[in-house]
């Protein structure tokens, strides 16, 4: 396993800053890739309603503060302010990974006829193997950074 946190923190940030990036686009009015999401999420960015482009537009610079987040853990602080960078980084970490396995569990079962989903054929691949997984690859970066961290500052 790699050994340095700065693999795992510049990871993150990228994968923050990716994420951003697209909610950026779309807030902006772009339209390329929207439909991957499929459902309700779809339908209102066809509909551009102010109260969501405003969320999207919101979203992204949560994912880009989460990013400059993570460029916190890259020097050492004082010995309580690591521990709560530390908690912080990995409940973050924690939530994402387990937002994306909620949502690969419902598409599995919606999948087995088990749930019903209002999306696509064409979104429910995309979700499936696409979007959920991303969720769970940062929630993963942002574990291993926060554990890469205090073992570093230790």
């Amino acid at each position: 396993m790699i050994q340095s946190k700065r693999i795992y923190i510049c990871a993150g940030f990228i994968w923050c800053l990716l994420f951003a990036i697209m909610s950026f686009y779309w807030a902006g009015g772009g339209m390329i890739g929207v439909k991957t999401l499929g459902g309700f999420i779809y339908h209102q960015a066809i509909e551009r309603e102010a109260s969501f482009i405003a969320m999207v537009w919101f979203t992204g610079f949560v994912k880009l503060c989460g990013g400059l987040f993570l460029l916190l853990l890259l020097r050492r602080w004082s010995s309580i302010t690591n521990r709560i960078l530390y908690f912080l980084a990995l409940l973050a970490g924690i939530l994402l990974f387990i937002y994306g396995l909620a949502n690969v569990v419902s598409l599995i079962c919606a999948g087995l006829g088990l749930l019903f989903l209002q999306i696509d054929d064409f979104a429910f691949k995309w979700r499936l193997y696409f979007w959920e997984p991303f969720w769970m690859v940062g929630g993963a970066l942002f574990i291993l950074a926060a554990f890469k961290f205090k073992r570093e500052v230790k």
